[in-house]
C-alpha cells in the first residue's frame, strides 16, 4: 500500500492527466471526477499495454460508482498533487490507496475506509535481531528504508540517532537496496510487499507496527472538507459493496493480496 500510506504533501505541482469513465448500468445525471495516482501500484492499479488502468482499486471504484448510480470520470494526477487538486476543485474525490490519518484529516475529509492492511517491517530471515516497530530503539545500529513523503518517513523521524533512516523516491528502489544488503529493513504496508516476498523467500516480516494517528486507520476516499452529501453517498456505497459479496468477489481476483487486506 505504498500510496494508501503516504503522508500529506500540499505544495507539489499537478502533472499530466487522463480521463477514464466508469459508467453504472442505469441512466443517471450524476457524475464526479475522481483523482488517481499517476504511478502504477500493482495489483491495486497499473496501466496495461492498452493504455488503460487496471487493478483492485479500479474494480472497487467501478463497483462503488455503480452502487451509487454515478458516473466516475477518473483523472491521473501526480501523487503530490492529489490533495491540492481536490482543494482546488479540479477533482471531487481521491481514490488512490490514501491512508486515513490525523494529519490529512486536518485538511480533507474521508469516506468510510474501504480496506485496511497491516503495516510491517521486512528484512532478511537470517537476521536474528529482535526488533519491535513500537519500540524504535530496538533498531539500534540498523539501517531502515522508507519512501520519501510517506507516513512511514514521518513515523521514523521519532527513531533515535543510533538508527539510520534512508529515504527513497520509490519503494522499488528501497527494496533493491534491501536485496543488495544496503538496508536492514524496509517499512510499508504488507500488501505492498506481497509480490516481493513471494519472489524473494529469503525476506520475511520482522515486526508489525501499531496503528496510530501517524500510521493511520485504513484507506478511504479523500473528499473536500464539508462535502457531507458526497461523503455519505460514497460511504454508504462502500458498505453496501462490502456487505453484498462484491468486495470479496473482487479481492478473489487478486490472490496476491487476498488475506493481506481486510474489508469494512
Amino acid at each position: 500500500m505504498k500510496r494508501f500510506l503516504r503522508l500529506l504533501l500540499l505544495s507539489a505541482p499537478l502533472l499530466g492527466t487522463a480521463m477514464i469513465p466508469f459508467m453504472p448500468s442505469k441512466a443517471h445525471a450524476d457524475s464526479i471526477t475522481v483523482g488517481l495516482d499517476d504511478e502504477s501500484y500493482p495489483p491495486f492499479y497499473s496501466k496495461g499495454a492498452d493504455g488503460k488502468w487496471h487493478g483492485w482499486e479500479l474494480d472497487m471504484l467501478a463497483a462503488v460508482c455503480a452502487k451509487m448510480g454515478t458516473t466516475c470520470n477518473t483523472k491521473e494526477i501526480a501523487w503530490d498533487g492529489l490533495i491540492p487538486a481536490l482543494q482546488q476543485k479540479q477533482i471531487d474525490m481521491i481514490w488512490a490507496s490514501l491512508t486515513i490519518n490525523g494529519e490529512r484529516r486536518k485538511v480533507i475529509d474521508f469516506t468510510h475506509f474501504y480496506y485496511n492492511s497491516a503495516i510491517v517491517m521486512i528484512g532478511s530471515k537470517d537476521d536474528s535481531t529482535k526488533v519491535d516497530c513500537g519500540d524504535l530503539a530496538s533498531f539500534n545500529g540498523k539501517v531502515v528504508g522508507v519512501q520519501a513523503g510517506t507516513i512511514f518517513a514521518s513515523y521514523m523521524k521519532a527513531a533515535p540517532a543510533s538508527v539510520q533512516i534512508k529515504t527513497y523516491d520509490t519503494i522499488d528502489n528501497a527494496l533493491a537496496d534491501l536485496s543488495s544488503g544496503r538496508l536492514d529493513y524496509v517499512q510499508e504496508g504488507i500488501s505492498t510487499f506481497a509480490t516481493f516476498l513471494a519472489k524473494n523467500p529469503d525476506y520475511v516480516v520482522k515486526t508489525t507496527c501499531p496503528g496510530n494517528d501517524i500510521l493511520g486507520y485504513g484507506v478511504g476516499g479523500g473528499l473536500r472538507k464539508g462535502d457531507d452529501a458526497l461523503n455519505k453517498k460514497v460511504s454508504d456505497a462502500i458498505m453496501a459493496v462490502a456487505a453484498d459479496g462484491t468486495w470479496d468477489a473482487i479481492t478473489a481476483k487478486y490472490p496476491e493480496i487476498k488475506g493481506l487486506i481486510t474489508k469494512p
